[in-house]
């Protein structure tokens, strides 16, 4: 089991306009500040998310509940968004087999589907809501602060629908809050009926959040092995412990990126896995990088690196045209698996067409190895850069290790670009208005400075 990066054409003695090893060295030197500023901010308790992969007691509250329900459930509902569905999707992409909700009881050994609302489009909703049969679904509602208004929303409808479904009495014995430890509505709700509620530590934010049971309780009810998950993340926070960075993955993917950004203009991030398990991986990385990066410096100016997702090969055909010849402003991760070279044996046929001929005798695993290693070496004649993260297998200790590898460079990467990593102010106003235009008690000002908006002019309508 093992996490390598190779940043061999991130750099410029293989490619043009690279990294020089000056720039390096002065990386590695703002590296060692970065690491011990983010030492510091876990000294103080302020970053949970390090402690995840060994607090065997937030782990225990997750078996638990898997245990407790095992052979009872045909499904399982979460209600979530942002970090709170994206983990949980990426997740079970990863580590079960495709088309996991279209399998029977049989081919899931028993483990129940996982549906996740993570949104609240009325269509989505009433359709899936129409079709679960609630007696045999259990509802993970989750939300640290209680008050996320797109997930209370959910929460309300599924709420209705259980009620008529069980019965008031019963129905919160189908329901698991996963929240904050002390506050928040959903801890008020929990307390005041009795409904089992898991915690999200209060010094965890909900995009670091993956490896609570916000991801390891549906995992786990999914029957995922979040042990080995959870052995992975440890695993890589081991490594994080070392300041030198070829010792330390997650900081030299921060440094590196930080430097092709802030040296070499290259301020679009992408994240290409060369394998359909880790297509939502990519999606919940997007949330991660951009939450937590696009920020304003304390000097007023604005940092933030773009992030977007790709999957190999399909995005050959989609966007590497844009890689290889639009604007020079990108760097491509891909992510390669190895090992599965001997997989998917291609039949040889006609023989008499070359266009078809020279495929038979490969593998599908060798023509996907192939396509990454040929991409990256196009995108590199291009003087384009690329890096490639390998892992040995998509399972539950090498989804572990990459999500905890791309949490903590993250936190470097905060340090890096001289911002808080682990807050999200320009999300926050958006909010308020909507709490003002839905009537929020306290929100008065901010339905007010909305309304003040200049209206919409009919001018400009087309």
């Amino acid at each position: 089991m093992s996490l390598t990066l190779d940043f061999t054409n991130m750099m410029a003695g293989a490619i043009k306009d690279g990294i020089t090893d000056a720039e390096w060295a002065e990386g590695q030197a703002e590296f060692a500040k970065a690491h011990a500023a983010v030492a510091a901010m876990r000294r103080t308790g302020t970053l949970g998310f390090f402690t995840l992969p060994t607090d065997n007691a937030l782990l225990e509250q997750s078996l638990a509940v898997a245990e407790k329900v095992r052979g009872t459930i045909d499904d399982v509902l979460l209600l979530g968004i942002g970090g709170s569905a994206l983990g949980p999707i990426a997740l079970r992409t990863a580590l079960r087999p495709p088309g996991w909700n279209m399998l029977s009881a049989e081919q899931r050994d028993g483990y129940p589907r996982l549906h996740v609302l993570d949104n609240v489009d009325p269509d989505s909703i009433h359709a899936l809501l129409n079709r679960l049969d609630f007696t045999r679904t259990l509802v993970l509602v989750v939300s640290k602060s209680g008050g996320t208004v797109e997930t209370m929303a959910q929460y309300l409808m599924v709420r209705d629908a259980l009620d008529k479904a069980v019965g008031a009495e019963h129905a919160r014995d189908h329901i698991v809050l996963v929240t904050d430890p002390e506050v928040g509505a959903l801890r008020k709700i929990a307390r005041a009926e009795g409904i089992t509620a898991v915690d999200i530590p209060a010094n965890v934010g909900g995009r670091f959040s993956v490896l609570t049971p916000v991801g390891v309780l549906p995992a786990a009810l999914m029957g995922v092995d979040v042990r080995a998950m959870l052995a992975g993340a440890a695993h890589i926070i081991e490594r994080g412990a070392n300041t030198d960075l070829a010792q330390n993955i997650a900081g030299t993917f921060a440094v590196m990126q930080w430097l092709a950004d802030t040296k070499h203009g290259r301020r679009i991030h992408v994240l290409m896995p060369y394998a359909d398990g880790l297509r939502d991986l990519a999606l919940w990385f997007v949330q991660l990088w951009a939450e937590s990066l696009g920020k304003i410096r304390p000097d007023g100016s604005h940092t933030g690196p773009t992030p977007v997702p790709a999957l190999g090969a399909t995005d050959q055909h989609a966007q590497v045209q844009l890689f290889m010849e639009g604007p020079v402003d990108k760097t491509v991760t891909f992510i390669a698996v190895k090992g599965r070279e001997g997989q998917g044996a291609i039949p040889g046929r006609h023989a008499d067409i070359s266009e078809l001929a020279y495929i038979g005798g490969h593998t599908l695993g060798e023509l996907m190895d192939v396509e990454q290693r040929a991409t990256a070496g196009a995108l590199a004649a291009r003087g384009r850069l690329n890096a490639t993260l390998h892992v040995d297998a998509v399972d539950a200790w090498h989804m572990g290790a990459l999500m905890q590898c791309f949490g903590l460079a993250t936190a470097y990467a905060g340090s890096l670009y001289g911002i808080d990593a682990f807050n999200q102010p320009g999300v926050e106003l958006g909010k308020q208005y909507a709490y003002g235009m839905l009537g929020r008690p306290g929100f008065d000002a901010a339905k007010a400075e909305f309304e003040a908006l200049p209206a919409p002019n009919p001018k400009y309508r087309a």
